[in-house]
């Protein structure tokens, strides 16, 4: 036999090492435990390991460790019962400010994770998780879609010079009066032009008046665009978390489903999948009496009442909206460098710069107001411990300003704290949900539960290695172990694989390890085959060796390449089980390409090629 390279001996012994240490970490499991962090984001203030130890030792809950992590305080227990009962602890402790939240926190040790390497991504099935179903209210869209024309066509109208005498809301439409038949026409004609999705009509009985209503088509525009923002803007909420392959997909005609794998707790994640948070830059209507609206609680007509955060002062504001958080494209955090008090930079689309560029031409010298609405969820405990969660609407004024100068697409929004604006700025970016979700069905799957499944899926893949290597063993002798070596080989460039891509493995990607180990034995046994074939031909063993993984190469490498074109596809267009287990099954495909043909041919070479003569091999 002609010498083996040394190169490829070498590249065989550094693979094997490497892949075994990133497979490592998947042995040290993983601590349930409570990781504490400010809500705000920023960092823990001193003092907080200390009352959280204190809080812990009164509840005689003995923590395995109790730590800063990755500026993050976690404290790990033995079981998942302990866990339970010191996030309830905790959260009394600690109040609203501090978010208590439960995870599985990673055992492998520090010189292994300073190396990147890191446990699989274990999907919702395996490590657990949370469940979600939403449903979509695509009525409220519709409703906010007619008040905006209620506001918009009449505005359009004044500014075109059609006067007309009266409008009001009317089901599902606008209705608009006027004192002739030829407004009425002029009226029809520019929003034709102007609105094509609206559909226009005149009611016998009432001849002077033209009702505009949103025609199927655009309703189902507006219910298909909502569904897709809100698909966007909960993905990246979601992303928030750090969740490890979230699923976030759309399910029947207003549905959602949110999986979130690892994650226990599931009141932080409905609090952050329905938070909503907003801006709207309004107009101050200084011609009204913000005092006697306040008194009486009713505001005239085209206006609204509201209050300012300090002082809580009354306000009247036009119904119109200048600006709002649908049409933002970015928020940072910062400070204003006048006043040195926190603040939001925005950056509106094309549609919002426009509309306040108008504004500000026209308004120079007027106020302007910037509305802050939000959905809060708060949580507090009853005299016998149990917590009880309240939501609440708050609408409130943060700043009201004289504009100025003239300004369109870049401002500044002040008038927040520190942690209000790093907040606002977060739910800004991640987007404002375009219409308003209701959970209709919520899963958590205990770890326990995902164990099992691990134990189930490994112990099925562990009787399939065994059957394989009795058989190879059995059918091909002392080759069969060169198979089984590869075969561990090409598991353990697997795990590693997944473990370092993060790509998350759940059933069915155990499913595909199994089946990855098939064709990672095909390989082999062509080769195999092949040999058998030279030596019938009466070629020589040594002979018959090198023949067999030379002519084999090209018949394994196509089957194997049309097997990885199919699971590249189910990579590009599956998603969640789908694309997971098509990431092992290409995983496992170039694996063992490489084993079976380096690999096994390495140890091929170690046991046979040193001797000058063989008359037959252990094959037959």
């Amino acid at each position: 036999m002609r010498p083996y390279a040394t190169w490829k001996y070498l590249l065989l012994l550094v693979t094997t090492v490497l892949s075994a240490l990133y497979s490592a970490p998947n042995l040290y499991g993983e601590d349930p435990s409570v990781q504490i962090s400010l809500e705000s984001g920023d960092a823990l203030p001193d003092g907080v390991g200390k009352r959280v130890d204190e809080a812990l030792a009164q509840a005689q809950l003995a923590p395995d460790s109790s730590r800063l992590e990755s500026g993050r305080w976690v404290a790990r227990f033995p079981s998942a019962e302990a866990q339970l009962h010191a996030s309830d602890v905790l959260k009394r402790e600690l109040g609203n400010q501090y978010v208590v939240a439960l995870n599985l926190a990673s055992k492998t040790p520090a010189w292994l994770a300073a190396l990147g390497a890191k446990p699989m991504a274990l999907g919702l099935d395996l490590r657990g998780g949370v469940h979600f179903l939403l449903e979509v209210d695509v009525d409220t869209v519709r409703r906010k879609a007619i008040e905006n024309y209620v506001v918009e066509l009449p505005s359009a109208l004044r500014k075109e010079e059609i006067r007309y005498t009266g409008r009001r809301q009317a089901g599902d439409g606008v209705e608009i009066d006027f004192t002739d038949a030829d407004k009425l026409d002029a009226a029809r004609q520019y929003i034709a032009r102007e609105y094509r999705e609206l559909a226009l009509s005149t009611p016998p009985e009432r001849p002077l008046t033209l009702v505009a209503r949103i025609s199927d088509a655009e309703a189902q525009r507006i219910q298909t665009f909502a569904i897709q923002q809100n698909l966007i803007t909960l993905r990246n909420r979601v992303n928030q978390l750090g969740v490890a392959e979230p699923v976030v997909q759309r399910q029947g005609l207003n549905r959602i489903l949110v999986q979130l794998p690892g994650v226990q707790d599931p009141t932080r994640v409905k609090e952050l999948l329905g938070a909503t948070a907003t801006l709207e830059y309004r107009a101050v209507d200084e011609s009204g009496d913000a005092a006697g609206a306040a008194a009486s609680g009713v505001a005239p007509a085209g206006t609204e009442l509201f209050y300012t955060r300090e002082g809580h002062i009354p306000y009247l504001l036009k119904k119109e909206i200048i600006a709002s958080g649908a049409q933002l494209v970015d928020a940072q955090p910062g400070i204003d460098q006048q006043s040195g008090t926190p603040m939001v930079s925005v950056t509106l689309d094309g549609q919002g710069a426009k509309r306040m560029l108008e504004f500000t031409q026209k308004n120079i010298n007027k106020p302007m107001a910037v509305l802050f609405r939000e959905r809060q969820v708060t949580t507090t405990y009853n005299a016998k411990g149990e917590a009880i969660r309240e939501h609440r609407n708050v609408d409130e004024i943060i700043s009201v300003a004289s504009i100025r100068g003239v300004f369109g697409k870049k401002f500044q929004t002040t008038g927040l704290g520190s942690k209000e604006a790093q907040n606002l700025a977060v739910l800004l970016k991640a987007g404002a949900l375009a219409a308003p979700v209701d959970i209709v069905e919520e899963r958590t799957v205990g770890p326990s539960l995902g164990a099992d499944n691990i134990r189930k899926g490994f112990q099925a893949a562990a009787l399939g290695l065994g059957m394989v290597a009795l058989f190879m063993c059995v059918y091909y002798k002392v080759f069969g172990l060169f198979a089984i070596a590869a075969l561990t080989l090409n598991l353990l460039l697997l795990i590693a694989g997944l473990s370092l891509l993060q790509a998350t493995l759940s059933m069915p990607g155990i499913a595909g390890l199994v089946l990855t180990m098939g064709i990672a034995v095909d390989a082999n046994v062509l080769i195999y085959e092949r040999i058998r074939e030279e030596l019938s031909n009466g070629m020589s063993p040594a002979k018959a060796i090198e023949a067999g993984y030379d002519r084999a190469f090209l018949t394994i490498a196509d089957a194997n390449i049309t097997t990885l074109i199919a699971a590249i596809v189910l990579i590009a267009v599956g998603a969640g089980p789908v694309r997971g287990f098509a990431v092992v099954l290409a995983l496992g495909i170039v694996a063992s390409q490489f084993t079976a043909i380096v690999g096994s041919r390495a140890l091929a070479h170690l046991v046979f090629g040193r001797r000058a003569r063989m008359n037959d091999l252990p094959i037959w």
